[in-house]
């Protein structure tokens, strides 16, 4: 349980909005708790921002949602941790 009595699971779902700056532009990103999470670790793990890992997946999303891409983009790098290589 979190501090509100709240399961962790609940928290980690909880949609979470953020005021993000893309190239000089000032955007909203709503993202469940848990993407928030994996992507401050996989930014901190490429030694750059949370919003310069944004702006790259922003630069490269094509025509996706940027919430869309960022879920994407952080399932993908989760995938390839040696936790999801391992057979079950």
């Amino acid at each position: 349980m979190n501090p509100d009595g709240a399961p962790e699971a609940s928290r980690s779902r909880k949609v979470v909005k953020r005021s993000i700056l893309i190239a000089g532009h000032r955007t909203s990103v709503s993202l469940e708790e848990a993407f928030w999470t994996a992507l401050k670790r996989l930014a901190a793990a490429e030694g750059v921002s949370l919003a310069g890992l944004v702006a790259k997946v922003d630069a490269g999303r094509g025509e996706a949602n940027l919430s869309s891409a960022l879920r994407v983009y952080a399932l993908e790098r989760c995938s390839r941790s040696t936790a999801f290589q391992a057979e079950p």
